[in-house]
């Protein structure tokens, strides 16, 4: 069941944790107590979402050659255990985020109603599936924004919709090398895919990564906030580590899993590391 609930992707949801950066909130214990908060409570409704996935599409996982191992489709997990902690997840979900606030509470309600969405029917819909997929990551920076009574920019959740979505065609492009010619016959959606078709979508979503993070760096509102021009030093770390992306995706197939890549290369955790401590400085000395 833990196995089941995928905790390793959890590490998505320290998407929540950006505006309490971002706004130099890091020194308050309060804000940090709500945005952990908030975290838990995305935490708990992915969960329940990722259950419901794999009861809906048990059948179809059964025929895949990595997803088969999956609990509910070996049938290690029962499917009425799977839909009883799905219904408990979402019930802690709903108590969080009503202790976090209605705004809150408006913000998890409808990524867990997105999401649920994207189960049922969005995901057999090309480009809208990865599209999805991205605006899920965007409004887990809108519910850390209002746990902790933050403004946040419009540049930086450009930012966080972009890598989400070059992530999630990241993810397309490796069940596609994986599948090959059978990819139709394991999800509809991705007999409508062509390689080609997606290495290019990759290029064009990163060349606007690129573009839209470099201009937050240097927008007025943030050169005010962080008190210099200074993180622009980020950008050519942001840059390593989107280049590091492609390359472990093109040559070490591992970006069907972000989380995994992110866990399991050395030099892309590093990257990581680099950027949080140079963004940490240049915005505690500004």
């Amino acid at each position: 069941m833990i196995q089941s609930l995928r905790p390793e992707q959890w590490l998505k949801n320290g998407f929540v944790f950006v505006p309490l950066v971002f706004a130099r909130s890091v020194t308050s214990l309060h804000a940090w107590e709500r945005a952990v908060l908030a975290a838990a409570a995305f935490c708990a409704l992915a969960s329940a979402t990722y259950l419901v996935n794999d009861v809906r599409d048990r059948e179809a996982d059964r025929q895949h050659p990595l997803k088969r191992e999956r609990p509910v489709a070996s049938g290690a997990v029962p499917v009425g255990a799977a839909l009883g902690i799905a219904t408990i997840l979402v019930g802690v979900g709903a108590v969080i985020s009503w202790v976090l606030g209605p705004r809150f509470l408006m913000v998890s309600g409808l990524y867990l109603g997105l999401t649920l969405l994207y189960s049922a029917v969005l995901k057999e819909l090309v480009f809208v599936d990865v599209l999805v997929v991205a605006m899920g990551f965007v409004l887990r920076v809108v519910g850390g924004a209002v746990a902790v009574s933050v403004p946040v920019s419009h540049w930086l959740l450009l930012c966080a919709f972009l890598l989400a979505l070059y992530l999630a065609l990241g993810k397309r492009r490796a069940e596609l090398v994986l599948l090959g010619a059978e990819a139709g016959d394991h999800r509809a959606v991705l007999g409508h895919y062509t390689l080609p078709m997606v290495d290019q979508a990759i290029s064009v979503v990163l060349g606007a990564t690129v573009v839209a993070y470099s201009l937050y760096t240097v927008a007025p509102d943030t050169v005010a906030k962080v008190g210099s021009a200074n993180l622009m030093a980020t950008v050519p770390i942001v840059l390593y580590g989107l280049f590091r992306y492609l390359y472990l995706l093109h040559r070490h197939e591992l970006g069907g899993s972000p989380t995994r890549a992110l866990l399991s290369d050395r030099p892309l955790l590093v990257c990581v590391g680099v950027w949080l401590v140079t963004a940490a400085l240049v915005i505690g000395l500004g």
